[in-house]
């Protein structure tokens, strides 16, 4: 019995570490992927920001306003950005209107990996396809010509 118990710290740190490893690779493999590993806006993440319901389901195409497009251009943010800030930035409840019509609009907001503090208005309209609408850069001011 004696021997046993030397081995007990030891077997226990042992659990403690396979629990931990276990819960990290469960995160990392439970990420919200859409077809050919493109990052969607996840139904919960809208939910948790008691800011109403999205209709964005995990294959939803995205289509980008020539608003948009001229905005990013100007700001020089890419659309990889764009999927990124999506993908993990947070609903702006003050910026977003779930009532807006003929969609609802969400703001969401982050740093993209090349340190761009960005938010990102998107509409989704239909299950299928969601309207990026603008693009702001919240840390810089940018002198856009887009009309």
């Amino acid at each position: 019995m004696k021997s046993i118990q030397k081995y007990l710290p030891v077997l226990f740190l042992g659990l403690l570490l396979l629990a931990g490893w276990h819960q990290r690779w469960w995160k990392s493999s439970n990420k919200s992927l859409g077809p050919v590993g493109k990052p969607v806006v996840a139904r919960g993440a809208l939910d948790d920001k008691n800011v109403g319901s999205a209709v964005i389901n995990r294959h939803a195409k995205l289509e980008y306003t020539k608003h948009a497009i001229c905005r990013m251009e100007c700001r020089q943010v890419t659309t990889s950005e764009v999927e990124e800030i999506l993908a993990v930035g947070k609903i702006n409840p003050e910026k977003s209107n779930p009532n807006d019509h003929p969609c609802p609009t969400y703001a969401l907001e982050g740093y993209s990996t090349e340190g761009q503090h960005l938010r990102i208005i998107i509409a989704p309209c239909e299950d299928e396809k969601a309207k990026v609408i603008t693009c702001i850069d919240l840390d810089k001011d940018w002198v856009c010509n887009c009309e």
